[in-house]
């Protein structure tokens, strides 16, 4: 029997990896697409711990670059699922840098991505729905509608726009 209901804490997942120089741009600082890796990963691992299934990434809403994240430093990645749809949920992962040299922490990189659970077919199936305890977890659980409406609103538009790029006609479509 499947479970109908996660605590949220429950979906906590952290991931810890130090900043070597084949991680690195010309600037010193972790490659932005190796972070973005280490987010879908983290993420995706949340994601499990709710659903217990298949389950594909189906949207990254953004990655907020605050600070850069240093060769030598260490990252750290939580990942805990805030709000859940029918058959999607949504995954915060919060990405904190240390300087490892004098234990100096800030909050580097935040991501929100939308993961939906599959069944044995590859078919979308319902997930658990995930239960926020503390106040934090209530407000990131209670603003995850509005969060889930922009994107379906950003989907439609990013339709509209890859139908738009495939046609080679000029035509513009309508604003």
């Amino acid at each position: 029997m499947e479970q109908k209901e996660v605590l949220m804490r429950d979906t906590l997942a952290i991931k810890t990896a130090r900043v070597f120089p084949q991680d690195t741009n010309s600037h010193g600082t972790l490659f932005g697409g190796r972070l973005m890796a280490y987010i879908d990963d983290i993420a995706s691992i949340s994601a499990s711990k709710l659903c217990r299934s298949s389950l594909v990434t189906a949207s990254i809403d953004s990655v907020d670059f605050i600070r850069p994240i240093r060769e030598n430093d260490a990252v750290t990645l939580e990942a805990m699922v805030t709000w859940t749809g029918r058959t999607s949920m949504e995954v915060l992962v919060k990405v904190t840098r240390e300087n490892l040299m004098n234990g100096a922490k800030e909050m580097a990189a935040i991501s929100f991505l939308t993961f939906v659970a599959l069944d044995e077919n590859g078919k979308p199936k319902p997930v658990p729905k995930v239960v926020p305890l503390t106040e934090r977890e209530k407000w990131l659980n209670a603003t995850g509608e509005k969060r889930a409406q922009m994107r379906k609103e950003r989907r439609v538009e990013s339709e509209k726009l890859i139908h738009f790029l495939a046609n080679e006609t000029e035509s513009v479509p309508d604003l």
